[in-house]
């Protein structure tokens, strides 16, 4: 069973940064992809910004140019880096890991971006 721990979630005005981790219980080579999504309330959860083994990285339009996705393989960890907040961007925030055989989701994280 994979474990995926988040942290770095919080309160912060308009325009700040944050940076979001998810500490993997095993390998992160051992998955396909790993991903940031995003559910505001009464909304469906949404890709925010996903990541490949190979590096290869996907972002959603609305994140484009103020989130960085990144992994640190000898820490087990994803990040998201995001900057130039915006109150839309108010959501929790679930880690995604991806498997041949399926898919792993952390507990999520509130990130609460005031005006």
């Amino acid at each position: 069973q994979v474990q995926l721990v988040e942290s770095g979630g919080g309160l912060v005005q308009a325009g700040g940064s944050l940076r979001l981790s998810c500490a993997a219980s095993r390998s992160i080579f051992s998955f396909n992809a790993m991903g940031w999504y995003r559910q505001a309330s009464g909304k469906q959860r949404e890709l925010v910004a996903g990541i490949t083994n190979g590096g290869s990285t996907n972002y959603a339009d609305s994140v484009e140019g103020r989130f960085t996705i990144a992994t640190d393989s000898a820490k087990k960890t994803l990040y998201l880096q995001m900057n130039s907040l915006k109150p839309e961007d108010t959501a929790v925030y679930y880690c995604n890991a991806r498997i041949v055989l399926g898919e792993y989701w952390g507990q999520g994280t509130q990130v609460t971006v005031s005006s």
